[in-house]
């Protein structure tokens, strides 16, 4: 998913890539594990890549919140070139604006110049350079061309994990109505095309992160991804052949203060997955009849008056945020995720909202709801793991 808004359809390919991640074979020894720059606004041999690293190190980035987004700092190109792009577990391309750039939005930094960089390098289908295109739900939207370029993660040992012919969307026509400094995406679903496909066996699909409104936090991968210890539950992950690139959980229940809403029954219930995991997007989404049960439970508790709001979202006119209950969701494999405050309730001036919306398309865990937990993703288990963590205070 896009940030702050929904995925209408993935991007339009011409060339069909058949690597995916679940397929990657199972090293024998240990993955090296590094982490990277976040703003919160393929595959080369282990041997080569981790030469480019100290033995031992872990390269790691600082992380940032940008208003509802999440970016990550990454360099591409030869010599490199650093782009802020929007961190995004919905979708699986990399994506930056690109020059020749005549209607691209407005972005903080320049723009990636191919024609600057020896390691650019336009795929061909059928004897021009393949296309692709992406739009999103509200009608933003990216075009452009497909291409390899190295990619460089930069890490404090100061020996960056570099990723020679990665696969990249070099967007020449690009639009978005939700505002950004950031250049692109990069996408981190299961998706072969996505940054933790393009890795490969190296780091066996281990992702983490742990994201926080203020500070910094951090992107994990490999081995540093690996989230254990006291108060950590983790839920089943699922991967549907309807949409096979998304990482699926499945909620069982929500509980508003005393009050447990049961999926049993309702048109919400399944076994196999029902909502998914998006770190770019921003609200929680649940079907609009389970969504119902839920926001009448919260109306049942919260004695306020309720104030005007915008997309459906139920606000009251108070900041007094110890009236209003707690939330916990209930994730088959026993994770039953406590949900703080700011995780669920966002202040707009003089009114509280519930970050909980009703709507019909597909159930989303947002990056609200996720804050202040390390969430790690583990596909060979097939599991999603969350500790309650002062994330902002981890890495400080």
């Amino acid at each position: 998913m896009s940030p702050a808004i929904r995925m209408m359809s993935m991007a339009l390919f011409i060339q069909i890539f058949t690597f995916f991640l679940f397929t990657a074979t199972v090293s024998s020894f240990p993955p090296g594990g590094f982490t990277v720059d976040l703003f919160q606004r393929r595959s080369n041999s282990f041997s080569s890549r981790i030469s480019n690293t100290q033995p031992g190190s872990s390269p790691y980035a600082d992380t940032f919140f940008d208003s509802s987004e999440y970016f990550m700092k990454l360099q591409i190109g030869t010599p490199p070139v650093q782009i802020e792009a929007i961190l995004d577990t919905g979708s699986s391309r990399i994506w930056t604006n690109c020059l020749p750039c005549g209607n691209c939005f407005k972005q903080s930094g320049p723009v990636f110049d191919p024609s600057k960089s020896s390691t650019y390098k336009d795929k061909i289908c059928d004897g021009s350079p393949c296309s692709y295109e992406t739009i999103y739900e509200d009608q933003s939207y990216t075009k452009g061309t497909i291409a390899t370029e190295t990619v460089r993660i930069q890490s404090t040992s100061g020996q960056p994990y570099v990723m020679p012919e990665t696969t990249i969307g070099c967007s020449h026509n690009s639009s978005v109505v939700f505002r950004t400094a950031a250049s692109g995406i990069v996408g981190l679903n299961w998706g072969s095309s996505s940054l933790v496909s393009q890795m490969g066996e190296d780091m066996l699909g281990l992702m983490s992160y742990c994201f926080s409104g203020e500070g910094t936090s951090k992107l994990n991968f490999g081995s540093n991804a690996i989230v254990s210890g006291d108060g950590t539950v983790a839920a089943n992950m699922f991967r549907k052949k309807a949409n096979p690139n998304m990482y699926y959980l499945n909620l069982d229940a929500v509980s508003v203060g005393e009050t447990r809403i049961e999926t049993l029954g309702t048109q919400f219930q399944a076994l196999d997955g029902n909502m998914i995991i998006d770190s770019g997007t921003t609200y929680t989404y649940l079907p609009e009849s389970y969504c119902d049960k839920v926001r009448t439970a919260v109306e049942k508790v919260v004695k306020a008056d309720q104030g005007a709001s915008t997309d459906n979202m139920l606000c009251y006119k108070t900041n007094n945020m110890n009236i209003f209950p707690v939330i916990t969701m209930h994730f088959q494999g026993g994770a039953d995720l406590v949900l703080d405050k700011y995780n669920t309730y966002m202040m707009y001036g003089e009114v509280t909202c519930l970050m909980i919306l009703c709507d019909p398309g597909t159930p989303i865990l947002g990056n609200r709801a996720q804050n202040n937990f390390l969430v790690g993703y583990d596909p060979s288990s097939l599991l999603v793991s969350f500790k309650p963590t002062n994330c902002s205070a981890l890495w400080s």
